[in-house]
């Protein structure tokens, strides 16, 4: 062991570069001898410290400090040996070891005149520090041994470490590689069973596949089969449609002949149409009566249960005596009178056949006439719900049917209202929607054909029935009504509704025009019974006088007169074309079962049958 051999105690001076042991003096005791007595008495009362260096510095390649370890005594236990430090770190004080006196006791002092054991003890003590620098001297060679052999085996410790950082620099790698195939183990493992995952499903699908394939399999056997079926039956199919071919050329032939047998057949149905209109007369007249607010008619009025073309008036009257009652009975007859219990689908019925005269092209109007409050704005407009539409929108329905059917045989039809209002005989536009300022002049102006135009009125084009009644609703808004004694919501003006009708056939090259005018005369007042005062007045007279030569019209043309005041009234001038013989005419006569209306009544029955006898002429259609 290297230890056992160091001494126990080291010396921490420094090693110097050049080992070099201190030189001992041959002459120290006479040294001693020569220095005054003061200074050899200090002296010996000093501690001589004995200092072994060595001789060799530490290799510059120990990057560790050297261990210092305890030298094998020599002999003294006070002799101390001082390892050198490495580079770099800094040098220690030595320790100093004290050593007796030889001959002489710790605490006795020779006396100043005692030269000889004075020397006696420095030869004793100089004795003594060369076997201590001799036994330094033998520790340094061993110390300077154990340092070779320290510095081959830190030289092998060094090579050693720097072996073991480089396998440490390894193992780092290898760690970091350790960790990347770690990370990729687990996404491998995680793309396994995701694969795993998409195998089992696509066995489920092959699986799947295959019953399909299988089933498809079938299916083609049986697709085979039944191609091979098929080409047989397509054979005979081919044949079976030469033979359809042939067919259809034979049908179309006969579908074109049907279709000229059925174009005379509705040539001839208008024809026929017109004559049986024309046999009926081209105006017409329909009594209404008006049932009472409680239900049922007044005892005045009879319809005799056997004939439905028939009114009788009835009333009593005294004797020129006074002393009995005598009934006088006035009887009218007419083309079809309505009672009270009527519905308005009744009355249209009789008026539908005239309605179809207007798509045939023949001009056609249709007019309301009565007292106020006998029910003519409800037979011609009628209410808001369907079952009880009056005679405008039920022909208005009529006409936009009738006219899809047409289109079937090549017809193509084109419709446009107007809404005009004859108020103190004003000319009004019952469609006007701007300001009340603005509003336009109306006047009457008459073609070369005798047809009537009203100007700065507004046409619109309509298309459905739906339309049509939009505008109702609109003209209502704007068409003048009051209240009066005899009537909540009396009409105070002559209501012309007018829809233009342009037909065309270019597969036959035929054109035809007609005009269905529907009329809302307003009714007759008495001053007595309505009480009508200021305004009121004024349209009362403007009413009744419009309606008088109404009344004069009639008679002329009852009397086949040369001369007809058409133009002493804007309704009988707007009227003119109706009424002047190129049109079907009928007239609507309403009356009241109020006992208290006998008068008008029968003033309103009797302008009826002068109507109904008048003879305007035959109607003749306007078609190229």
């Amino acid at each position: 062991m290297e230890n056992a051999d160091l001494p126990k105690a080291v010396s921490r001076l420094p090693l110097p570069m050049n080992s070099t042991k201190r030189p001992i003096l041959a002459n120290a005791s006479d040294n001693h001898e020569s220095q005054p007595a003061q200074k050899r008495q200090r002296k010996e009362s000093e501690v001589v410290a004995a200092t072994i260096v060595g001789t060799k510095r530490l290799p510059a390649a120990s990057a560790r400090p050297p261990v210092s370890k305890p030298a094998r005594s020599m002999g003294h236990p006070a002799a101390t040996v001082a390892a050198g430090p490495s580079r770099g770190v800094a040098a220690k004080r030595p320790v100093s070891a004290t050593v007796p006196k030889a001959g002489v006791s710790a605490g006795t002092k020779r006396p100043s005149w005692d030269l000889k054991g004075k020397v006696a003890d420095m030869q004793g003590k100089l004795t003594a520090y060369q076997n201590k620098v001799k036994s330094s001297d033998q520790s340094n060679e061993s110390l300077k041994a154990a340092v070779t052999e320290k510095d081959v085996i830190i030289r092998e410790q060094q090579s050693r470490l720097s072996e073991c950082e480089a396998e440490l620099k390894v193992l780092y790698r290898v760690k970091a590689d350790l960790q990347n195939m770690t990370s990729n183990n687990r996404e491998m493992e995680r793309r396994l069973l995701h694969l795993e995952q998409e195998h089992k499903a696509t066995e489920t699908l092959a699986e799947n596949l295959e019953r399909e394939l299988h089933s498809l399999k079938v299916k083609l056997s049986v697709a085979e089969s039944s191609l091979a079926c098929t080409q047989t039956n397509l054979c005979c199919t081919q044949t079976t449609l030469r033979e359809t071919e042939e067919k259809l050329t034979s049908c179309q032939e006969t579908v074109a002949r049907q279709r000229d047998e059925i174009h005379f057949g509705e040539m001839e149905r208008r024809c026929l149409h017109n004559v049986i209109q024309e046999l009926k007369g081209n105006i017409r007249v329909f009594c209404r009566v008006r049932p009472l607010l409680a239900g049922g008619m007044g005892g005045h009025i009879q319809l005799p249960a056997h004939d439905d073309k028939t009114l009788i008036l009835a009333k009593s009257e005294e004797s020129h005596t006074g002393r009995t009652d005598t009934q006088k009975n006035y009887s009218f007859s007419f083309d079809k009178v309505f009672g009270p219990h009527s519905s308005q689908q009744e009355v249209f019925e009789e008026l539908s056949l005239l309605i179809q005269s207007a798509l045939d092209g023949y001009n056609v109007c249709c007019f309301a006439y009565g007292q106020t409050g006998s029910g003519k704005t409800h037979t011609m407009e009628g209410e808001d719900s369907e079952d009880g539409w009056g005679v405008i929108p039920r022909a208005v329905q009529q006409v936009f049917k009738a006219a899809r059917k047409l289109e079937e045989q090549g017809w193509q039809f084109s419709f446009t209202a107007s809404f005009v209002e004859i108020y103190n005989e004003t000319l009004r536009d019952l469609l006007y929607t701007g300001k009340a300022s603005n509003r336009p002049e109306h006047e009457i102006r008459k073609s070369a054909d005798n047809t009537g135009t009203v100007t700065n009125l507004t046409y619109k084009k309509v298309t459905s029935e739906d339309q049509v009644i939009d505008l109702m609703a609109l003209a209502n808004q704007n068409r003048a009504t009051a209240q009066t004694s005899v009537n909540d919501r009396s009409s105070r003006s002559h209501s012309v509704f007018q829809l233009d009708i342009r037909g065309e056939n270019t597969g036959r090259d035929l054109k035809c025009n007609s005009t269905l005018c529907l009329v809302d005369l307003a009714g007759s007042e008495r001053v007595q019974k309505s009480q009508a005062q200021g305004d009121r007045f004024k349209e009362m007279t403007a009413i009744n006088g419009s309606l008088t030569k109404l009344g004069i019209v009639i008679s002329a043309l009852a009397n086949k007169e040369n001369f007809i005041p058409y133009r002493n009234s804007k309704l009988t001038y707007l009227l003119q074309g109706c009424l002047g013989g190129n049109s079907k005419t009928l007239m609507f006569a309403n009356i009241s079962p109020e006992t208290d209306n006998f008068g008008e009544t029968l003033n309103s029955l009797r302008f009826a049958s002068k109507v109904n006898c008048c003879v305007i002429g035959t109607a003749s259609a306007n078609r190229k």
